[in-house]
């Protein structure tokens, strides 16, 4: 009689560990479920400071409190929630430095987000102020649709909400603007 009560309890302990080995596995798989939805940087760079160059020379200088690197997913991107400040040099080494809250980097499209309190000051002096720009890096352009005001290096001011430009700020298409224009008349 002893004997049989002792397989009664093996077998009911057996069949409360399978019945809790299956329960556990199905949690566990909706635990992973939930965790694989997480987007996670692949790794968080504090205190950035990057140099690149090419043949030598520095080409851009970037600088930023926090880099989360996000090349780990499908539509990769870096991400500069503290703000960043990037110094581009040109041929002749001269320097355009650029300064913005937020930043952002999407290696697919080579498109560059910019928000908060941006500024842009180009080597020949041009100043541009807006709260949000993009920058195509593969056509060399720059744009917005948000509000915005710029001060050319021969003078001219604009206030106004959107623009397209060339890097250079030398072909510049403003979409509505309220300002005091230069024209060179023998450029016609």
């Amino acid at each position: 009689m002893w004997l049989t009560y002792k397989y009664i309890l093996r077998g009911i302990v057996a069949i409360l560990f399978a019945t809790m080995l299956f329960s556990c596995q199905n949690g566990l798989n909706e635990a992973r479920k939930f965790d694989g939805n997480r987007v996670e940087p692949l790794t968080i760079g504090e205190g950035v400071n990057l140099f690149y160059t090419d043949s030598g020379k520095v080409k851009a200088n970037l600088r930023s409190p926090k880099m989360l690197d996000f090349t780990n997913q499908q539509f990769a991107y870096r991400e500069f929630p503290d703000g960043v400040e990037v110094d581009f040099f040109n041929e002749k080494q001269e320097k355009t430095t650029i300064v913005a809250d937020y930043g952002i980097v999407y290696n697919q499209t080579d498109l560059i987000d910019l928000r908060g309190n941006v500024k842009v000051v180009t080597s020949d002096t041009t100043i541009l102020n807006a709260q949000q720009l993009y920058w195509d890096q593969a056509r060399s352009w720059v744009f917005t649709d948000k509000k915005y005001n710029i001060q050319m290096n021969n003078g001219a001011l604009n206030d106004g909400e959107g623009f397209d430009a060339n890097e250079n700020f030398d072909k510049f298409i403003s979409r509505s603007n309220i300002g005091v224009q230069y024209l060179d008349e023998s450029e016609q």
